[in-house]
């Protein structure tokens, strides 16, 4: 039997890369496969999203109201924590477009990839048990079941593995 290759990189190629990241560990450690992706295909345009909860916004706004300029304040401390842990990291001639939502996490990550037309999502997977994931859900699993782009979800256990090596 005669194997061909059929692979067709203009059917393949991820031009749009989004990483997800809610500050932990683990979408630390998912930044690498992002910018990873990014790097190997030149071109491409790599985006930062990160989610505030709605219910998080509203508690803020009610209850530091005597705070002036609260939201340019928290603005100002994401986008040094952006700086800090993300933009550090990129290779030169990288750029990365910083993106924020407010609202419900997987629906806004949906609603952003349908905008951006975004090919691949890259994304920390949190280990959390069966009680937490049937009270409060799971963001990942929700993205990589309603998603038309490629989801990439890197366990924090993969690192742990490769540190194992």
């Amino acid at each position: 039997m005669k194997m061909t290759n059929s692979f067709e990189p203009a059917e393949t190629t991820c031009q749009r890369i989004l990483f997800c990241t809610d500050f932990s560990e683990n979408a630390s450690f998912a930044f690498n496969f992002a910018i990873d992706a990014a790097i190997r295909r030149p071109g491409s345009k790599l985006y930062l999203l990160h989610v505030v909860p709605e219910s998080e916004a509203q508690f803020w706004k009610s209850y530091i109201y005597e705070v002036e300029d609260v939201d340019a304040k928290a603005m100002h401390d994401i986008q040094e924590r952006i700086d800090q842990t993300y933009r550090s990291r990129l290779p030169a001639g990288l750029e990365l477009k910083v993106e924020f939502r407010i609202g419900k996490d997987y629906q806004q990550i949906l609603n952003f990839t349908r905008e951006n037309q975004i090919d691949l999502i890259v994304m920390g997977r949190q280990g959390h048990n069966t009680l937490q994931k049937a009270f409060f859900g799971n963001v990942t699993e929700k993205v990589v079941r309603k998603a038309d782009s490629a989801v990439l979800v890197v366990p924090l256990s993969y690192r742990k593995r490769l540190s194992n090596a």
